[in-house]
């Protein structure tokens, strides 16, 4: 197969004016304890959410890193059944925040529990595209944290830090008119066998082309599937300073082939992400995250040669 190698999406400048918080942030009154990951995952499923996943995130950090700072912190991953299909069809790009994540965690000695998720217009700058039904979502995602936790209090994060890199990490590489069926499957299997050695972990496979297809007959895709890939010591690094860059993990890893074109697109969000929105300034975090995206890189390389 001819590799072609794309990197591109959502270039923004470090000198951004009118810098806004990309994260909506939830403070819950917590003590006893009442709201949980799975009282919010159930308001979620409630108003209109597939649930993909819910990590509780604590017992791998005490077994790996023999530490916590968390009573709760859990990754809970979802889509809008009816919004995220209209989206994909419409902008593949979409892909790399479907599933969309909610970071879920209350540390040691708070008595408030928080819960991060991407704006509106955070997801747009990812995505590089102006679309109104990523402000749709938003509502929708509001109105089941409001389901989740009627007296939060809401804010937004701070203002995010500019970045002069790409937020969406592209590769192509084109079949020549071989069969596109053959090429997933082999594809398919070098990417599960790739991440192991690296260290990332796949909590969840999404079939998302099965999923369209259960609401419509029309697709503009042969095939679209979303891993859930995360890193065990990244999230555990990030979360001591930035637990709010939960919202990005674990990362949605997109694979995909239109009808009409002669290629396969595999594409990811950059940590530069976590980075900017999450304001990662940490030097432990940045290295680790850094590294997360050379070795991620080095696995899309060999799969795809």
């Amino acid at each position: 197969m001819k590799k072609i190698f794309v990197a591109f999406v959502a270039l923004f400048s470090a000198l951004t004016l009118f810098a806004k918080g990309d994260l909506h942030i939830f403070d819950i009154a917590n003590k006893d304890g009442k709201v949980t990951p799975q009282t919010i995952e159930k308001a979620f499923a409630a108003n209109g959410f597939t649930i993909s996943v819910n990590s509780e995130m604590n017992y791998p950090y005490k077994k790996q890193f023999n530490h916590t700072n968390f009573k709760t912190f859990n990754l809970l991953t979802v889509y809008h059944t009816k919004l995220a299909h209209q989206l994909v069809q419409k902008h593949a790009v979409v892909g790399v925040l479907t599933p969309m994540g909610v970071g879920i965690f209350q540390g040691l000695n708070d008595d408030t529990l928080h819960v991060s998720i991407l704006t509106a217009e955070a997801m747009g700058k990812i995505l590089g595209i102006k679309e109104p039904m990523l402000e749709e979502l938003e509502k929708e995602v509001l109105k089941a944290m409001k389901a989740a936790a009627p007296s939060a209090k809401h804010r937004l994060s701070e203002d995010s830090l500019g970045s002069a890199h790409n937020l969406v990490t592209k590769y192509e590489f084109a079949l020549d008119g071989a069969e596109w069926e053959g090429a997933k499957e082999e594809l398919e299997m070098r990417l599960e066998n790739g991440f192991e050695p690296y260290g990332f972990v796949m909590p969840n496979y999404l079939d998302y082309q099965a999923e369209m297809s259960k609401t419509s007959d029309e697709s503009a895709y042969d095939f679209f599937s979303t891993y859930s890939i995360c890193k065990l010591k990244v999230i555990y690094t990030v979360s001591k300073s930035r637990p709010e860059a939960a919202a990005f993990a674990p990362c949605s890893f997109m694979v995909y082939k239109k009808k009409d074109e002669d290629k396969i697109v595999l594409g990811f969000p950059g940590v530069y992400n976590w980075l900017s929105s999450a304001r990662v300034e940490d030097k432990e975090a940045h290295d680790v995250l850094m590294q997360a995206q050379k070795d991620f890189e080095s696995i899309l390389k060999e799969v795809t040669e």
